[in-house]
């Protein structure tokens, strides 16, 4: 069982398209994993068991009647429980959508499906996402592989413990604020947030929505760059959506990365960080000169880049205060917090947060002219206290909301490039940390080779949770 739930996604699906292996017995691999492992870490929180199996079973059929196989023919994933599924619960970590079932399938579902991936259920999430921990009042809180008492950080959270596990090959997941980069960091996997449009979002309430996409996660570089390659690709229905046929990122990457300009951030413009942290990371740097890289500590000037996140984040959770009216306190507390930042916003503010942006994407471009690469922290805490919402001090500093200490991504995310969360380290108590490579505009083939480097040059990756049994 655990030699096919770990194989890398890539090697799975060569072996399910050559018939070595059947869709039936990597199905019930990974339902056995499931079983054993779920009930204590609560990645997965809606089950299709049977459907699971009797999609195995069609794809067998199909495959066995000479039909040409799909990329991700036969491989077991998961979708986040805020991507809509046809036909699959859907609750958003929220008791007001507790039974709620779509009657549609999101861009990024529709393209596993087509692509050959059987979807096993939904992975956690916190409440409407909101947070970089994971937890909600309709399935409580998904715990860390590496120590149940940790959290497994958000708000991928369910999407990058299933991963870690073995229970799903590939997944989704969004990120606004590190969504994708944060669970992977303090998972051990890889999480990947693309640059805007690069992976189309249907349906959506705020089709023009400036910080969120959704992205792909695995437990390899190679795994999401497979799964990139499916999600990938313009949209007529996403507005934001860029051109670009996806197969390019299933294309063999090139990890030689010698006299590649890399410049190298600890704090990413003065941020707070936890002293174990900052040792994993600094301890890669000569990872990166081993590989033929020039490493300059330099960073971009993320000036007001605090203030647009906050602007932009503000508003997009102001369009929860119709829900917000309806429910009341049924709303998690964050969320009509955030909301109210939103709302309380004026015009003048709005205008000007786009005009910094502006600058900031300008500045961080003409950076980008200068080195091909940004190395820095995914996260400026080692995983915490399931038991705790959000950190309230970083490194002795007082966080004042429950989004400062997660800087570390938001100053990325308005910036606009790609970054991707790689496995980098642990702490002396075991616990994974990640760095965050940030790559040029519209350039995640670039950013998959550096990572794939790095990642073929440590094997960090490769380290798995302890057992859990008895």
């Amino acid at each position: 069982m655990d030699d096919l739930c770990f194989l890398p996604a890539t090697e799975l699906a060569r072996r399910l398209r050559a018939k070595e292996l059947s869709a039936r017995e990597v199905m019930r691999a990974h339902l056995a994993r499931i079983e054993r492992d779920n009930p204590r870490l609560n990645a997965i929180v809606t089950l299709d068991a049977d459907g699971a199996l009797a999609a195995a079973q069609r794809a067998d059929d199909a495959l066995a009647r000479g039909a040409e196989p799909g990329p991700l023919h036969g491989l077991p994933v998961a979708h986040k429980d805020t991507v809509v599924t046809r036909g699959m619960r859907t609750t958003f970590g929220s008791p007001i959508f507790a039974d709620f079932v779509p009657d549609v399938d999101a861009v990024i579902v529709e393209r596993q499906r087509a692509a050959g991936a059987i979807a096993i259920g939904k992975t956690n999430v916190p409440e409407f996402a909101a947070g970089s921990q994971t937890f909600n009042p309709v399935f409580g809180a998904t715990r860390n592989p590496y120590d149940l008492q940790k959290t497994c950080g958000g708000s991928s959270g369910g999407a990058a413990v299933a991963l870690a596990t073995g229970m799903v090959a590939l997944a989704d997941g969004t990120d606004v604020g590190g969504s994708l980069r944060n669970p992977a960091n303090f998972c051990n996997v890889v999480g990947l947030r693309p640059s805007l449009g690069r992976v189309p979002a249907w349906p959506a309430e705020n089709a023009w929505n400036p910080l969120s996409v959704p992205g792909p996660m695995g437990r390899t570089v190679g795994d999401v760059a497979l799964l990139l390659s499916v999600l990938a690709g313009p949209d007529a229905r996403a507005p934001q959506s860029i051109g670009g046929d996806g197969a390019i990122f299933r294309e063999p990457l090139d990890t030689d990365v010698r006299g590649t300009r890399v410049a190298w951030s600890p704090t990413l413009g003065g941020l707070p960080v936890d002293r174990g942290v900052r040792n994993v990371v600094a301890a890669q740097r000569t990872v990166f000169e081993q590989l033929g890289c020039r490493v300059e500590d330099d960073e971009p000037n993320f000036s007001d880049a605090d203030e647009i996140f906050v602007v932009l984040r503000g508003l997009l959770f102001a369009g929860y205060a119709p829900l917000i009216e309806k429910y009341g306190e049924l709303v998690k507390e964050t969320v009509r917090w955030n909301a109210g930042v939103g709302l309380a916003l004026t015009g003048e503010q709005i205008v000007a947060a786009d005009a910094a942006r502006t600058r900031l994407f300008a500045r961080t471009y003409a950076f980008f002219e200068r080195y091909d690469y940004l190395v820095a922290p995914v996260n400026q805490v080692a995983p915490f206290s399931v038991d705790v919402p959000h950190p309230t001090a970083v490194d002795g500093v007082q966080m004042e909301t429950y989004i400062d200490w997660m800087r570390s991504c938001s100053r990325i995310t308005v910036t606009g490039h790609p970054a991707i969360s790689v496995p980098a380290g642990f702490t002396p108590d075991g616990l994974p940390v990640g760095i965050q490579i940030v790559g040029r505009y519209r350039d995640e083939r670039g950013l998959l080779r550096v990572a794939a480097a790095f990642e073929a040059a440590t094997q960090i990756g490769s380290r798995r949770p302890p057992q859990l049994t008895g």
